[in-house]
């Protein structure tokens, strides 16, 4: 078995947080509702009204339509775009709960300033080339098929990336620097990466398509970007890697992030196989076979290079 050994870990053994995992899973699950909560005010209070008339027009709704009519409204760019960016209340709520209740320094959360602008520009390439692989793995096998679009805003273009950039942030604090770093403190660190891995996947629960496959490889995207922070011992390369694999996704092909939905983008990917394991059916890409491939890939390559950097 690999040895997961970091700086971080040993920077959170020192914090007040609870040697008990289901009380650190408790406590996990109301600060993440908090977060939530937080930062869906702005969003919906600027989609009030819309969603108001939207719900009144189509009279008495179960809760599945209703679910479906408050995504379709919320995935206006008008709207998806203030959503991305309120993520950043995620990054500053787990810092401020660390911070304070745990009494963690923030360098335990993989905040440092040495080679922070290296790591990240180096996670945005791996990133990239991490999701160009899949869309054109899939194209090359026949499961869909990539087009240019024939109009494109390149102004909202650049907003969504400033807004992915918050968001992939924003999660890799909550689900890596704070609970996976809170584990590996005070606990066997495959431990650590396991659960978080396992709640970041069970986050996207109510998205559109999820299903047991799709628990798997947001599973396995989280074991990676676990394994990616311990094996540089910060949290900028990991966050980069995820804020980029949502941008290149949504807004560079054109695929439903996570089965939230098309956003404006260059290229749109539409799959041309009936096959869900191929094509990740409703939940979009990262449902697919070939993301399993290449996570695993990424994966193994992590554990190569912890195990050289950080012999038993």
């Amino acid at each position: 078995m690999f040895k997961l050994k970091c700086k971080m870990f040993e920077e959170s053994k020192k914090s007040t947080a609870s040697e008990n995992i289901a009380v650190t899973i408790f406590v996990f699950i109301g600060i993440l509702l908090l977060i939530q909560i937080t930062e869906s005010i702005i969003p919906v209070i600027l989609s009030y009204d819309e969603l108001k008339q939207r719900m009144a027009a189509e009279g008495a709704v179960d809760f599945n339509r209703s679910m479906e009519i408050s995504s379709e409204v919320m995935m206006q760019m008008k709207y998806f775009i203030p959503t991305l960016f309120c993520t950043i209340f995620g990054t500053i709520i787990s810092i401020i709960y660390c911070r304070f209740s745990e009494a963690r320094h923030i360098t335990s959360m993989g905040v440092r300033k040495t080679k922070a602008g290296i790591h990240y520009l180096q996670g945005l390439g791996i990133g990239f080339v991490m999701m160009s692989a899949i869309a054109l793995l899939s194209v090359a096998f026949g499961i869909a098929d990539i087009s240019p679009c024939k109009s494109v805003n390149y102004g909202t273009i650049a907003l969504l990336f400033g807004g992915f950039l918050i968001q992939g942030m924003s999660e890799e604090f909550i689900f890596r620097g704070y609970l996976m770093n809170t584990l590996g403190g005070k606990h066997n660190p495959w431990i650590a990466v396991t659960v978080s891995a396992a709640a970041f996947s069970l986050a996207h629960i109510m998205n559109p398509g999820f299903n047991l496959f799709v628990f798997f490889n947001l599973s396995l995207f989280g074991v990676f970007a676990g394994l990616y922070m311990i094996a540089f011992d910060d949290i900028w390369g990991a966050s980069a890697i995820h804020s980029i694999w949502n941008f290149t996704q949504g807004s560079l092909y054109g695929i439903s992030v996570s089965g939230t939905g098309e956003t404006e983008s260059i290229f749109r990917t539409v799959a041309v196989s009936d096959n869900k394991f191929l094509s990740g059916g409703d939940f979009g890409i990262e449902g697919s076979i070939i993301t399993t491939i290449v996570l695993v890939i990424g994966s193994g390559i992590l554990l190569c290079i912890i195990n050289r950097r950080k012999p038993n």
